[in-house]
């Protein structure tokens, strides 16, 4: 078999496939994720609204997993009452 042959004809096709690639929506959106990534285009408070916006994430990240942590001790503690007797069983509607 001719390696050559089929070598040259991958190269040539898999070629114009990243030339088509690259040049479709999806290769500018490839390019723009990765700008983004590397922070061009970006200006001085643009940077600084992101960096305090991904602050002010995280901070209601933490708020939320409290919140859910808040919310299972609730959950238990009135699982314990309502099996020891003292609450009265729920009413489903």
């Amino acid at each position: 078999m001719d390696w050559t042959g089929l070598v040259a004809v991958v190269m040539v096709f898999g070629t114009g496939m990243l030339g088509v690639i690259a040049f479709s929506p999806i290769g500018r959106a490839i390019s723009n994720a990765i700008q983004k990534k590397a922070g061009v285009g970006m200006t001085q408070d643009t940077r600084e609204a992101l960096d305090d916006l991904a602050d002010r994430l995280e901070a209601l990240q933490q708020q939320v997993g409290e919140l859910a942590e808040r919310q299972d001790f609730a959950e238990r503690l009135l699982a314990k009452a309502r099996e020891k007797g003292m609450l009265p069983a729920s009413k489903e509607p």
